[in-house]
């Protein structure tokens, strides 16, 4: 499914332009959709709340992100993630691409 106005898709991998990690989407939000708590602390440079947020696998860690689109950009290279929730959200891993996985499969 896609959301309208996303630059990006579950599946596809993305650099953070400011921190620099690498990831994988495994969620897109149309719009903000967390606490005004949670954007107040961490959303430093106020991203717009009106414009796609990413759930991200963070490479070479345990942890996820929440992500504004305007900090991200696409991932070039064709590596791997090594994250170890990737089983939970996708089942192949085809020319830098991860498959998410079909929950409608019979």
């Amino acid at each position: 499914m896609s959301v309208m106005g996303a630059l990006f898709s579950s599946g596809e991998q993305i650099r953070h332009q400011r921190f620099a990690y690498r990831g994988v989407i495994y969620r897109v939000d149309p719009v903000f959709l967390g606490s005004n708590v949670w954007y107040e602390k961490m959303a430093v440079s106020k991203p717009p709340k009106n414009a796609p947020w990413y759930h991200v696998l963070v490479h070479e860690s345990d942890h996820t992100t929440y992500v504004a689109q305007r900090n991200l950009e696409a991932y070039s290279g064709e590596e791997p993630i090594d994250h170890p929730m990737l089983a939970h959200f996708f089942d192949g891993f085809v020319k830098g691409r991860y498959l998410v996985i079909d929950d409608n499969r019979v």
